[in-house]
């Protein structure tokens, strides 16, 4: 028990090191991708911006990257809502570097983070 107990707070220490070393980018690029012609297309979005891409509307409400590495990841806050039936097709944080941990679910679209945009 006290070594499940020391584990548990040992990785709550480690996500507060980690939640320090991170910063909000101003916007980020976002990668849409149309399966069924196989086009795709680079979003740029500031956050709290919306695009247009087929029939959804993708939102950016925060950007975040390693403050030691800016390069090395990317984590984008986004809802991603069909534009004809307003329904959420997607809403939460997508990371860069594993798209596939929490994807938009789509059978047409599919949409992920390359990088938070600093400027």
């Amino acid at each position: 028990m006290r070594l499940a107990l020391g584990f548990v707070l040992a990785l709550a220490g480690a996500g507060a090191a980690t939640a320090e070393e991170v910063a909000s980018a101003p916007g980020a690029v976002l990668r849409a991708l149309d399966k069924v012609s196989g086009e795709t297309t680079d979003l740029e979005l500031s956050s709290g911006a919306t695009a247009r891409f087929g029939r959804l509307d993708v939102t950016l409400s925060d950007c975040r990257y390693p403050v030691a590495d800016p390069s090395a990841n990317a984590y984008a806050n986004l809802v991603i809502a069909d534009a004809d039936t307003g329904a959420i097709a997607f809403d939460g944080w997508m990371v860069a570097s594993s798209p596939a941990l929490s994807a938009l679910d789509d059978p047409r679209y599919d949409v992920w983070v390359i990088r938070c945009e600093s400027e």
